[in-house]
């Protein structure tokens, strides 16, 4: 039996803990935009308001690696201080975002605003020190993709029950609030989050590695000499930041699909293949290299997003089954996605010297966000262009009994944002991922040198290339 450095118990809580995190992050990913076009303001406002909180994203994130890398708690430890900050504050800000009052259409985007600030600050806290934790519970390369790739089964689980709860609970059969709906799976996301907190050990940190003297100027020299880190991240936030089908998902249910619920099929057919693919991951990447099995998925990805735009919405038949084939290479990326920054982070101390694991995962939680942000406010300005009715409703019970119809002009304008725009950003991400060269086995010997195991000279005789 493999032995590892973390026990079974560690990896289950570390594991947990993704499932509620994950329902955070979807609540506001799939399902704010939705939410704030149903508050009967302007959508080009709400765009402006969203692009607006995202310049603190600009400061927010690097600010965040920053102090990570730099500060030292007297207890010896590194994630572990911050992740029990965040699990106690995520649940009360997320809901603040949802409980906008009966206000006039400016109180409502300042309060607003100012939830979604305290939200997205929040959030960081919930994302950096978790996946950095990933480089202190362990040196194997092996164990950290383990560790990721089954996170991501888990993560698929915060999706899968924010996909498929929240529309039920807000469609018209059920009619709850958003702001009800939102509460409840704050709180149960929050005891999911727990166990890491208590069970999970920071065993692979040494606390003098960061050094006291960590500044901005090594900051910048770090991430100047890591170029795979900002190629990679280039590619991601190209593609994410351009990926409006979740922000109108509920939308193409309710309007092209005909019911709310709709939703759910495409949220299953998305989910099956991202389970297998998570579970087999471990043993693909024993036999191809990772970066090789994202590219060529993301180029498939690309080809079969353009069948379905073509295609149309008419034959909903044809629709689910391409939706189906197009979820197993879509899903297979997502499970890979987050595998690159631990080796982004190897890379960069490699190359310079710096342990700057913070400030790599900052731009990992940086390019989620922003891109997310980015992706909604883009596709309410799309929608906006396309003429699409401003409505005021708390559910979509609601909106059904109003008989709120949209043009023929708005509906072509929400298949493009679902289905055109995102296949646009995946082509521009693959020019990024064309300059990606860092493989696995590489990576494994920068970290047995990062990590004294092996001498400078001997890493550079073993490295397939010189880097």
């Amino acid at each position: 039996m493999k032995k590892y450095m973390t026990t079974f118990r560690e990896r289950l809580s570390y594991w947990t803990y993704f499932v509620g995190q994950n329902v955070y992050y979807n609540i506001t990913f799939l399902f704010l935009s939705t939410y704030l076009a149903m508050q009967g303001i302007t959508l080009w406002k709400v765009s402006a308001v969203l692009f607006i909180v995202k310049a603190w994203d600009a400061i927010n994130d690097p600010l965040f690696g920053y102090i990570f890398d730099k500060v030292k708690f007297k207890s010896g430890l590194k994630s572990l201080p911050w992740l029990r900050l965040s699990v106690l504050l995520i649940p009360f800000v997320t809901i603040a975002v949802f409980a906008i009052p009966d206000f006039s259409e400016t109180g409502k985007l300042i309060w607003f605003g100012v939830a979604y600030l305290l939200w997205d600050t929040v959030y960081t806290l919930t994302d950096v020190p978790a996946y950095a934790m990933l480089n202190t519970m362990t040196d194997s390369l092996e164990e950290r993709n383990l560790l990721l790739s089954v996170n991501r089964v888990f993560s698929g689980g915060g999706y899968l029950v924010c996909a498929l709860a929240l529309p039920i609970l807000i469609g018209e059969n059920v009619g709850m609030s958003y702001g009800m709906a939102v509460a409840i799976l704050s709180i149960i996301s929050a005891l999911t989050m727990v166990p890491l907190c208590v069970n999970c050990k920071e065993r692979n940190y040494d606390p003098a590695e960061d050094g006291g003297d960590f500044s901005f100027t090594h900051m910048w020299r770090y991430l100047r000499s890591n170029k795979y880190l900002l190629t990679y991240y280039g590619g991601y936030m190209a593609t994410d930041a351009l990926k409006t089908s979740a922000a109108v998902t509920l939308f193409v249910s309710f309007y092209l699909f005909g019911k709310v619920e709709f939703n759910t099929i495409l949220t299953l057919l998305g989910m099956v293949p991202g389970i297998f693919a998570a579970m087999a991951m471990p043993t693909i990447l024993k036999k191809f290299d990772k970066f090789k099995t994202l590219f060529w998925c993301h180029i498939v990805n690309i080809l079969l997003g353009l069948v379905i735009y073509f295609a149309g919405y008419e034959n909903k038949v044809f629709f689910l089954v391409m939706t189906f084939l197009r979820a197993i290479p879509m899903c297979t990326v997502g499970v890979l996605a987050f595998m690159f920054t631990p080796d982004c982070a190897e890379y960069g101390q490699y190359k310079s010297g710096i342990s700057a694991k913070g400030i790599t995962f900052a731009i990992q939680t940086f390019s989620v966000k922003i891109t997310g942000a980015i992706s909604s406010a883009l596709a309410l300005f799309l929608l906006g262009l396309f003429s699409w009715a401003t409505v005021e409703a708390e559910s979509f019970e609601e909106l059904a009994a109003m008989g709120v119809q949209q043009s023929e002009t708005a509906l072509n304008g929400l298949w493009i944002v679902y289905a055109l725009v995102p296949v646009i950003g995946m082509i521009i991400s693959t020019f990024f991922y064309l300059r990606y060269k860092l493989n696995d086995k590489d990576v494994q010997i920068m970290a047995k040198c990062n990590s004294g195991e092996i001498t400078r000279e001997e890493a550079q005789r073993l490295l397939s290339r010189e880097y």
